[in-house]
């Protein structure tokens, strides 16, 4: 079993920043953590102040009686499954980082790939009159990571048009005002309400985007306990199916989206996407289709509205 420091006697024996690692990673791994010598050297950067890169430049760097001590804290905290994400309170996601803490869903990597796919419909050269115009809405935005993280990336590519966030939850919210509040990002609006929420009026949107709670009601139990027991089940519980959102979200669509606009959704997999495939292309929009991110099952759901020229009668 790992030895823990500070149960020798300390005044014969020096902790390095080698040591610390070499003793945190295989104790963290032993207590489930999928990742332990990952979640050590993050702790450790936080409370030495380092970059991970330095961890290993200063492999025998001592660590201090004050330190250790807050390492070892946060160490158990993290053996006890809180997320790291909530230990430090924040979770770099795409080009931003995010308040993130109790009461409000971590950004996971694969968002990143919603995220970029919205992006992508907004990048291209269109021929001139097709350009998609209008705003953009984030349903279900949480701590604001994706409406955040589309509104940067606009701002960088000069494009002004305005971005919503909205959540029924009012701690997730908490932490997307302070989010956009850091960023300073200008023409970004969040919301508290269900689906479109307080901005309905502001429709029809260029985009309807949403990471929406997918997690079919039987899996619950199965998750991980740093997620089941520290993340907000709303945020995670889809319902029977997975779908429960998801399906009054399509209902929507496509009269809250303007010609050319995109509808993407992330979900758990195949499986789940085919009756939302379905659902949207008997409402008309276009190349409804389910896109694999990653290794894994988790997907996307992408469909676009007819452009204006074949709405034409």
């Amino acid at each position: 079993m790992s030895r823990e420091p500070g149960g020798e006697n300390t005044a014969s024996s020096t902790w390095t920043v080698g040591k610390m690692l070499a003793w945190a990673g295989p104790f963290l791994t032993q207590r489930g953590s999928e990742s332990g010598r990952l979640d050590a050297e993050l702790l450790l950067s936080e409370v030495l102040q380092l970059r991970r890169l330095d961890l290993y430049v200063g492999h025998d760097l001592p660590i201090e009686g004050g330190e250790l001590a807050l390492f070892k804290a946060l160490i158990k905290r993290r053996a006890n499954a809180e997320p790291v994400a909530y230990i430090l309170g924040r979770k770099a996601f795409h080009a931003i980082d995010l308040e993130v803490g109790p009461g409000v869903l971590v950004p996971r990597p694969e968002t990143e790939h919603l995220v970029d796919r919205v992006l992508g419909h907004f990048a291209h050269d269109p021929p001139a009159g097709s350009r998609v115009d209008g705003p953009i809405i984030d349903v279900g935005t949480g701590s604001g990571a994706i409406a955040l993280a589309i509104a940067t990336a606009l701002r960088a590519n000069d494009d002004a048009r305005t971005v919503y966030g909205v959540d029924v939850s009012k701690d997730a919210l908490a932490y997307a005002h302070r989010n956009l509040e850091v960023l300073g990002l200008p023409g970004v609006s969040l919301g508290q309400g269900d689906l479109l929420g307080p901005f309905a009026g502001a429709g029809p949107f260029a985009a309807i985007v949403s990471n929406p709670p997918y997690i079919r009601a039987a899996r619950m139990a199965t998750l991980p306990r740093t997620v089941a027991t520290f993340e907000p089940a709303g945020a995670l519980n889809g319902g029977h199916d997975g779908l429960d959102m998801l399906n009054r979200l399509a209902a929507l669509v496509p009269s809250g989206l303007v010609a050319g606009g995109l509808f993407a959704v992330e979900l758990s997999d195949a499986a789940q996407g085919r009756p939302v495939v379905q659902a949207l292309s008997e409402r008309g929009m276009r190349d409804a289709r389910f896109e694999r991110i990653g290794p894994g099952p988790t997907g996307l759901v992408i469909a676009t509205r007819a452009p204006a020229e074949a709405l034409q009668p």
